[in-house]
């Protein structure tokens, strides 16, 4: 089953946020400066790419992020508006590509390409749970 037929090129999402102390470097690492970490970006431009598709996914599919590419081009404070977005740039078979990007009220503070792949969520959590299986064992 191809369960990306449906997705668009050119489908996008954004999501606004407001940065905290918990998504800053600082939060994690007492000697950095409370600024926008690059983790916490990459995670929102995965959650932004996975909402640009999710209402073109067959019933009980998911998309699981499978490639990052991403640069983190300028620092962004505490309390400072974070916009992120993710464009649909391909599709080979469960495979969706974006373009991904995040901009806070001065600068673009970050760019890249990010892939996701459409799964089975029934499928998907069998194989898991044989890995949680051979793990525990």
């Amino acid at each position: 089953m191809i369960a990306t037929e449906k997705i668009p090129i050119g489908a996008t999402a954004t999501q606004e946020l407001i940065v905290t102390e918990e998504m800053t470097v600082a939060h994690f690492h007492a000697a950095m400066p409370a600024v926008y970490g690059t983790p916490i970006m990459i995670l929102h431009m995965e959650n932004t790419a996975g909402s640009a598709i999710s209402d073109y996914l067959p019933e009980c599919w998911v998309s699981v992020g499978t490639v990052v590419n991403v640069r983190h081009l300028a620092a962004t404070p505490v309390g400072a508006k974070v916009t992120v977005k993710a464009t649909v740039t391909g599709i080979e078979g469960n495979s969706v590509t974006f373009d991904v990007e995040a901009h806070d009220s001065t600068d673009k503070i970050g760019d890249g390409i990010h892939t996701r792949a459409a799964v089975d969520v029934e499928r998907f959590l069998k194989r898991v749970n044989a890995k949680v299986a051979e793990v525990t064992e």
